[in-house]
């Protein structure tokens, strides 16, 4: 007779009895659910897949994902995109997600005086639309004629090493020079790039593109949402459209399965972006605490302030409470104060008023939304960044860090690159500079819809934006190690510096730790 309780399957002590294998060849969500399906299911992956089709996996889906709200099921799901000809604005906002791989065209390394620029929508306002195209056009002419100089500037001060072939001096000296005119490149300057994300992060994404104050970022929003749910593009398709005529030339029937099999259309993740749309909470939270902001500053001016700020403790030498933290934090999303002076502000308010500021970060909070990256609070170190657009950029990427970005704006003045700094080419630069600017603060101005946010796509890369970066040691010591190595741009190396010399002065004993290469000492500019 059968015992009552099957036994257990027996131990193997064998190591070749751990079966690991590469999966492809799944659609994104069939393999999500076939993930999924490991807490619910005896059955192997190989099984799994065997079984499902992609109308099973929408079930599924519908099921736990919206119904119940098991949303780490769409982290399983992993979907590469291009995005192509987009703003170098909308760029910066489309990768500000903590969770995200990809890779943007550099304006270091490649001439972006063909790249084209994004246009906003004027209407029937003319005058407007003249008024951006001249001074978009100005920044690109400004940008080619700092190049050609560049190069030229170079060759006079670097020659060429013998051992060293001329079309690798001249290739490094181009990227030197771009190095110098990026500063120019306006926001408007259209860039491409590539993203891989899960579709958990992708539906965040789309759904806080779609909440975006700028009218190209929530188009990008519907353009992304569109891609997951239709027929993606298959870079094997013109050979597999070959392989299946060639099938059919010998059986038509059999070339009938191959066409079902290898030319069915691919919707990467039709289900589980498919309800993304624009958060309230992002959009009413924005504007009261825009308002908060303007209150509690009284127009204020903005204080001097350093390259980089570490902001461990108030006027009193102590840390504030987690609570002015997290209210200095929402604040300065909403202004282009300092953290430091706004957290001033903050701590002179008494606690009913704090309170009052505190809830404006969740009352308009729903049942499935996050809650605001300012939350992400209680970091120990906390560095409030001014530096160029450019190099933020590449400090960006730094997705371990919390980041809080204020809008751009012509309110913190600009940065003149090196190269340019002590050369006949700076009278110029500075001047197309300054007269951008000023067309900034104009086109602010004019009646039109989204004045502020259009005239921020005049900005170039070299006006300096705050952001405040919240980590931990260990992402502290990378970034200082990583971004001061002699390869990298002056920009952000001094950036590193400044992060590695603000903690060894608060923090003598961690700074030993540190292997940083020192900014100050001149780089061969042929060295890569």
């Amino acid at each position: 007779m059968p015992p009552e309780h099957p036994l257990p399957a027996s131990p193997s002590s064998d190591a070749s009895a751990t079966e690991v294998y590469a999966i492809h060849g799944a659609d994104p969500e069939v393999l999500a659910y076939a993930m999924a399906k490991y807490s619910r299911s005896a059955l192997s992956m190989k099984q799994s897949l065997r079984e499902l089709n992609a109308q099973r996996a929408e079930q599924f889906l519908n099921t736990f994902y919206f119904q119940y709200g098991h949303r780490s099921i769409a982290d399983l799901a992993h979907i590469a995109f291009a995005v192509e000809r987009l703003s170098l604005l909308a760029a910066i906002v489309l990768v500000d997600e903590q969770r995200w791989d990809g890779q943007e065209r550099s304006t270091r390394y490649q001439d972006f005086k063909k790249s084209g620029w994004y246009l906003p929508a004027f209407g029937s306002d003319d005058e407007a639309r003249q008024f951006y195209t001249k001074h978009v056009e100005k920044l690109f002419a400004a940008y080619e004629e700092i190049s050609r100089g560049a190069v030229e500037l170079l060759r006079a001060q670097v020659p060429k090493p013998a051992e060293m072939k001329q079309e690798a001096y001249d290739r490094t000296l181009r990227a030197r020079a771009f190095d110098g005119a990026r500063y120019l490149l306006p926001l408007a300057a259209n860039t491409s790039l590539g993203e891989i994300v899960n579709a958990r992060t992708l539906e965040t994404q789309v759904s806080r593109l779609l909440s975006h104050t700028h009218a190209e970022v929530r188009r990008l929003g519907e353009k992304l949402r569109e891609a997951a749910a239709t027929p993606c593009w298959n870079v094997q398709r013109a050979a597999l459209e070959a392989l299946q005529r060639d099938i059919a030339a010998v059986d038509p029937a059999l070339g009938k399965r191959a066409e079902e099999l290898l030319l069915r259309d691919v919707a990467v993740a039709p289900t589980l972006v498919k309800y993304a749309a624009s958060v309230e909470y992002i959009q009413k939270s924005r504007i009261e605490l825009e308002q908060a902001a303007i209150d509690l500053m009284a127009s204020a001016p903005i204080q001097p302030s350093p390259l980089v700020d570490l902001v461990e403790a108030d006027e009193n030498g102590q840390r504030e409470s987690i609570e002015i933290e997290i209210i200095t934090t929402l604040l300065y999303s909403a202004c282009h104060y300092s953290y430091r002076q706004i957290r001033d502000h903050v701590c002179a308010l008494d606690a009913p008023r704090r309170e009052e500021l505190l809830l404006l970060g969740t009352h308009h909070r729903g049942r499935h939304d996050e809650l605001s990256r300012a939350f992400s609070s209680g970091y120990q170190l906390r560095f409030d960044i001014l530096m160029d657009i450019g190099g933020f950029r590449d400090m960006h990427r730094h997705r371990r860090c919390v980041q809080t970005i204020q809008s751009f704006t012509s309110a913190h003045g600009y940065d003149v690159p090196e190269l340019i700094a002590g050369s006949d080419l700076r009278e110029s630069y500075e001047q197309a500079v300054r007269e951008v600017q000023a067309a900034f603060e104009t086109l602010s101005q004019m009646d039109i819809p989204e004045a502020k946010e259009t005239a921020q796509y005049l900005l170039p890369l070299g006006t300096r934006c705050r952001s405040l970066f919240k980590m931990d040691f260990a992402e502290a010591l990378y970034i200082a190690e990583l971004r001061s190595a002699p390869q990298g741009h002056i920009s952000y190396r001094r950036v590193a510096w400044e992060m590695y010399e603000a903690i060894g002065k608060r923090h003598p004993a961690l700074a030993k730790n540190f292997r940083i290469t020192d900014v100050n000492i001149p780089i061969d500019p042929l060295q890569r």
